[in-house]
């Protein structure tokens, strides 16, 4: 089925494993194109041109859903959006994710666009090895600037022990959520 915003855990996951590669650093500066700022949804609405660094668009992406810091950062780290693309197909194979294929880095609705329960769960497992994307899908509300967001995973209020990781809805899709929780020293995803 269509993942909508969960798609984003795979963004986010091949932009932890690049800044583990030592390609990026957190303070690297993302510039929103044309292109990244005209993606509708869910936004924070980057004016063309504008910067952040990655570290407050890695942020933007996991507790706002920012369609277009998605875009920006996929951009940055690829050159263009097809190629980053490309890279999540890749990385998706490697993980194991069948009946998986993705169109876009931000999950808006796609012919083509798709993905199980499964193999989110698999993605998810690979993306919690990483500190740093623990910590930026556990966050419940975060300010850029003058913009505040706020984590539209209401089991981070809810539901004790619950850590992450991502909501996503698009009319095709319609509500979407990969969940993770901690209790007892076990985590379940």
């Amino acid at each position: 089925l269509q993942p909508a915003s969960v798609t984003k855990i795979m963004t986010m996951l091949l932009t932890m494993e690049a800044l583990e590669r030592g390609e990026v650093t957190l303070d690297t500066m993302i510039t929103g194109s044309e292109y990244a700022c005209s993606m509708g949804g869910t936004q924070i609405w980057l004016e063309p041109g504008e910067q952040l660094t990655l570290d407050e668009m890695l942020k933007a992406i996991a507790v706002g859903s920012a369609n277009d810091c998605a875009v920006a950062v996929a951009e940055h780290l690829a050159g263009t959006e097809a190629a980053f693309v490309e890279r999540m197909n890749a990385r998706a194979a490697q993980l194991g994710m069948e009946n998986s294929h993705f169109c876009n880095p931000s999950g808006l609705d796609e012919d083509g666009h798709f993905s199980t329960a499964r193999a989110l769960a698999l993605l998810t497992r690979a993306a919690l090895r990483n500190a740093a994307f623990r910590e930026a899908v556990g966050t419940k509300c975060i300010t850029l600037g003058s913009r505040v967001l706020e984590n539209h995973n209401r089991l981070l209020w809810r539901y004790p022990g619950a850590n992450g990781v991502k909501t996503g809805y698009t009319r095709a899709a319609g509500r979407v959520l990969v969940s993770s929780a901690s209790r007892g020293g076990r985590t379940l995803i």
